[in-house]
C-alpha cells in the first residue's frame, strides 16, 4: 500500500491544464500545446468532436474544465466532475463542478446526451465498474469521447495504474454499439515528447551550486537542438509520419 510521501518522488510533476479563459491562461495554453504533444494531440481531437456535441454533457474527471470552451454553450448544457481530494493534492481546482468519490457518478440513469472523459482511465483501479457507470447515466443514442495515454511517464504519483491497447479498449467498451480507436500521434512525437521533458526536467535546480551552473551551460547548448525536436515534433503530427503502433495515446470515440 502506497504512503503519501510517495507523490513527493514524482520527478517532473504534471502542470495543472488551466483553460485559456484570461489572456495570461491563454498564453499558457497555447505554449503547452507547443511543447506538451500529449495535450496538443488530444485537444486535436477534441476540437473536432466536441463542437458536435448538444444536450447534457457530463466532463469526468474534468480538473479546471480546459476543454469546456470547445462545447457550443448555446447547444449543450456541462456538468463537470471530479475528485475532491485530486484537487488539494495535485494544483488544481475548480468551485464550479460536482465532486464524487471517483467511482460512482452521481447522475441518474440516462440522464445525459454525451460524455467527455480525458487521460482518466489510467487513474481509475476499477476501469469495468467506472466504464459501467458511464454507460449507465449515457441516454441511448448518446455519444463520448474518451483519451487515455500510451507512451507517458508514471504521474501523479501513486495513482497510476494501466497503460491500455486498442484491443484492451476494444473489450473495455464493448457494450457501446458504436467504437472508433483512434492513434494519437506517432513512434517520432514519442521520442520528441521525451526529449522535451528530459530537456526540462534537467532545468531542475541541484542543491550544489557547480551542478546548477553545469546545467545552464548544458541547457543552453542544447536549445537549438529543443527547438529542432518540437519542429520535427509539429512535423510529425501534420504529415503523420512515423508509426502508429507506437502512438503518444488513443482516443476513443463512443455511441451507445
Amino acid at each position: 500500500m502506497y504512503d503519501k510521501q510517495a507523490q513527493r518522488k514524482e520527478g517532473l510533476k504534471p502542470v495543472s491544464n488551466t483553460p485559456p479563459d484570461t489572456f495570461i491562461n491563454n498564453l499558457k495554453f497555447q505554449a503547452r500545446l507547443l511543447l506538451d504533444f500529449q495535450t496538443n494531440t488530444v485537444y486535436r481531437h477534441l476540437q473536432e468532436y466536441l463542437p458536435k456535441m448538444k444536450g447534457k454533457v457530463v466532463d469526468i474527471g474534468c480538473g479546471q474544465s480546459p476543454y469546456k470552451h470547445l462545447l457550443n454553450s448555446y447547444k449543450t448544457q456541462y456538468y463537470g466532475l471530479d475528485i475532491e481530494d485530486a484537487a488539494k493534492n495535485f494544483d488544481y481546482d475548480n468551485s464550479q463542478i460536482i465532486h464524487f468519490d471517483g467511482q460512482h457518478i452521481p447522475l441518474a440513469d440516462s440522464s445525459m446526451d454525451c460524455f467527455v472523459c480525458t487521460e482518466v482511465l489510467e487513474h481509475v483501479k476499477e476501469p469495468e465498474k467506472f466504464i459501467a457507470e458511464i454507460y449507465r447515466v449515457l441516454k441511448i443514442g448518446g455519444l463520448g469521447i474518451v483519451t487515455v495515454p500510451w507512451s507517458a511517464r508514471y504521474h501523479y504519483i501513486p495513482y497510476d495504474y494501466y497503460r491500455f491497447t486498442p484491443s484492451a479498449l476494444t473489450i473495455l467498451f464493448q457494450d457501446f454499439s458504436s467504437i472508433k480507436v483512434i492513434s494519437r500521434g506517432t513512434d517520432i512525437t514519442v521520442i520528441v515528447s521525451k526529449i522535451i521533458v528530459a530537456y526540462f526536467r534537467g532545468l531542475s535546480s541541484p542543491k550544489r551550486i557547480l551542478l546548477w551552473l553545469l546545467k545552464i551551460i548544458l541547457s543552453l547548448a542544447i536549445f537549438p537542438f529543443l527547438i529542432l525536436c518540437i519542429v520535427i515534433g509539429h512535423i510529425s503530427l501534420a504529415l503523420s509520419l512515423g508509426s502508429k503502433d507506437d502512438p503518444l495515446g488513443y482516443t476513443i470515440w463512443l455511441h451507445k
